[in-house]
């Protein structure tokens, strides 16, 4: 399999971290969304990351359906979101907030990285600053009350692999979350998670947080 994307996106990161949890091996291209745009629209007409090219298959896109293939490739005994009830649901509840926060930082970041600054508009931004705030009020509690164990269950699932990387992202891109009395919970959840050799494994490198 082939993985395009760079992993300082968290919905690369998030794939390649579950690729390397369930033992499949990939060939990574580090490849930007920016100067190898035509690159990846060989494989990707969007030119989105992330992209996979499974060995067996046309290549697949947005990082929930590919989690999805892998799971069933994997097979329900060692799938990373849970199959049914309580637990599936509350996985997916966490990753949607997870990936709402990913997504309203990457506007943050756009916003201000692309746009002229006599452009932009504050009050906006701001407001994707507050839903992303939120968002990790809302993983935070998630977190405390699960008192140092997985978000879900007792085994890891696709919720803390999510909610990892987009915390690393969100404090990496955009220092969100950097003070550790910020979100402690998650800062020892995350701290667990990326000691392990399918987090570093894929490791995210950013630049200095954007204001």
């Amino acid at each position: 399999m082939i993985l395009i994307g760079m992993f300082d996106s968290p919905f690369v990161r998030r794939v390649a971290v579950s690729l390397n949890v369930l033992g499949f091996p990939f060939e990574h291209r580090n490849w930007s969304v920016g100067r190898d745009f035509d690159r990846i629209r060989e494989f990707n007409p969007l030119g989105r990351v992330p992209t996979l090219v499974p060995d067996d298959g046309p290549p697949l896109m947005e990082s929930g359906a590919i989690l999805d293939y892998l799971d069933q490739c994997a097979g329900p005994d060692r799938a990373l979101l849970p199959g049914s009830g309580e637990a599936r649901r509350d996985a997916l509840r966490l990753m949607a907030v997870a990936t709402g926060a990913a997504e309203k930082g990457v506007l943050q970041i756009y916003e201000n990285a692309f746009r002229p600054e006599e452009k932009r508009h504050p009050p906006w931004i701001e407001r994707c600053r507050l839903q992303t705030i939120a968002a990790l009020d809302v993983l935070e509690s998630a977190a405390r009350g699960r008192h140092g164990r997985w978000l879900v269950g007792p085994h890891m699932t696709q919720a803390d692999i999510t909610v990892v990387c987009v915390f690393g992202f969100l404090s990496g891109a955009l220092g969100i979350g950097r003070n550790p009395g910020d979100y402690p919970s998650l800062t020892a959840a995350a701290a667990r998670c990326e000691a392990l050799s399918a987090f570093k494994e894929a490791r995210a490198v950013f630049e200095a947080p954007r204001s």
